[in-house]
């Protein structure tokens, strides 16, 4: 889930993001968030699909997603794992662990 812009030039601004070439001012409007979001995912080669959060930031207040977070939702639609905050917070093996415990709980396996 695309978020707020955590490091915006007009705000807080990271070395890392001129590198990678990730430099947007905060979006104003959903199709600003929504543009800001599809360069991101190109430029960061990211290879998961990607949602975006509305312009209301609704889903982050909700799941306290900022800067970023790994999360686990179960067919029920109930959250099944939430990490601790990113990026140094979080670890895609501790992911792994509880995906593999949710897949061996799973009716018919």
């Amino acid at each position: 889930m695309y978020i707020q812009e955590a490091h915006p030039v007009d705000l807080w601004q990271v070395s890392s993001n001129v590198t990678d070439g990730v430099l947007f001012a905060s979006p104003q409007t959903s199709g600003e968030r929504l543009e800001t979001a599809e360069t991101c995912v190109v430029k960061l080669a990211i290879k998961m699909p990607a949602l975006v959060d509305g312009i209301d930031n609704r889903i982050e207040r909700a799941y306290t997603g900022w800067p970023d977070r790994l999360y686990m939702i179960g067919t029920d639609g109930r959250v099944r794992h939430k990490s601790a905050p990113g990026p140094f917070g979080f670890s895609t093996a501790n992911l792994e662990q509880h995906l593999e415990q949710m897949l061996r709980a799973a009716p018919g396996q």
